[in-house]
């Protein structure tokens, strides 16, 4: 166990550092996401308190899009030179590369949310009154389920002859429970009432999970040989 967690430690490692030399992807991200938000912003009016709504909406719709554009390069920049055949014919089990991309990606998608939220908050002139800690908390749990699923997603998908199309096909009816709860549980937290829905929501997340991360991983391997 030991052995796999270094393993991932070091793949996500060269992911990121890969990606912190040539900014590549997280720049295209990072300007997509406020692009989205400016588009938004022009589109309703934030004066208007009834737009106030929609906000936890914005906060996932900028995260899965940005996202995605992220996913699609976390394996298809690995048939590059045969960099996922390396992979696989080294000494690493696939459970260590499937944890080494869901750490790297999680972490240029939490780094984009890092600066596009901020932005979503000033261009809205939204008030934040509710509780910091249950909005960590649920923007946590359904990013972390967003990156579980779209990783493994990521991987199916990286050989298909339109890879960049086939993955939200694939991933967007997959995260529809999750995106749901998540909206619901950000709303509460957004307006720091009814937290035993938040809490609720934020369990159902929870459950999203621990599923689909035990099945990504006892998949995942299956989608190594076959690659």
């Amino acid at each position: 166990m030991i052995t796999i967690l270094t393993d991932a430690l070091t793949i996500a490692a060269k992911d990121l550092r890969n990606e912190f030399k040539t900014k590549q992807t997280f720049s295209m991200m990072a300007i997509f996401a406020v692009l989205v938000i400016l588009v938004f912003s022009f589109a309703f009016d934030p004066t208007n308190n009834a737009v106030k709504a929609v906000i936890p909406g914005l906060v996932w719709v900028i995260t899965i899009f940005a996202g995605i554009l992220g996913l699609n390069r976390s394996f298809t920049s690995e048939l590059e030179n045969d960099c996922l055949t390396g992979l696989r014919s080294g000494p690493i089990d696939a459970t260590s590369i499937y944890l080494g991309k869901v750490l790297a990606n999680f972490t240029i998608v939490t780094l984009v949310q890092i600066i596009s939220i901020p932005v979503l908050f000033i261009l809205f002139n939204y008030r934040f009154t509710g509780s910091y800690f249950w909005f960590i908390l649920i923007l946590f749990a359904g990013t972390l389920g967003f990156i579980i699923v779209g990783t493994f997603l990521s991987a199916l998908s990286a050989n298909a002859k339109n890879s960049e199309m086939l993955l939200p096909v694939l991933l967007l009816p997959l995260l529809s429970p999750l995106m749901i709860a998540a909206v619901q549980a950000m709303r509460a937290a957004l307006e720091n009432e009814n937290l035993e829905n938040a809490v609720s929501w934020l369990q159902l997340m929870s459950a999203y999970d621990l599923l689909f991360f035990a099945a990504c991983l006892l998949l995942f391997e299956f989608i190594m040989e076959g690659s």
